[in-house]
């Protein structure tokens, strides 16, 4: 199954995800799923647990395993966001 349509439906829920990444387990808030200027698809998200701490970070998609939206919401409003962030060349879906 693609990890696309359960990025989707957590930005617009507003529910942590659960993923593995880079032989770690995280928890996150997504933010924006879309492309960046070489056409990969990226997650931009609030790392919440595991890797290199917290923070905003961008994830590939393509470099994501083990995904699953969790019963955690997240109130769509950390102060570092930026809806119009121009790493995005183009958004599928955002906060």
């Amino acid at each position: 199954m693609s990890t696309t349509p359960i990025i989707l439906d957590a930005i617009e829920k507003r529910r942590v995800v659960s993923f593995r990444y880079k032989e770690a387990t995280r928890t996150a808030e997504p933010y924006i799923l879309g492309f960046d200027d070489k056409n990969t698809l990226v997650l931009s998200a609030v790392q919440l647990t595991g890797g290199s701490g917290t923070g905003f970070r961008t994830y590939r998609m393509d470099e994501l395993s083990f995904l699953h939206m969790t019963d955690r919401t997240f109130s769509g409003r950390h102060p570092d966001y930026n809806p119009r962030d121009v790493y995005f060349v183009r958004v599928l879906g955002k906060v």
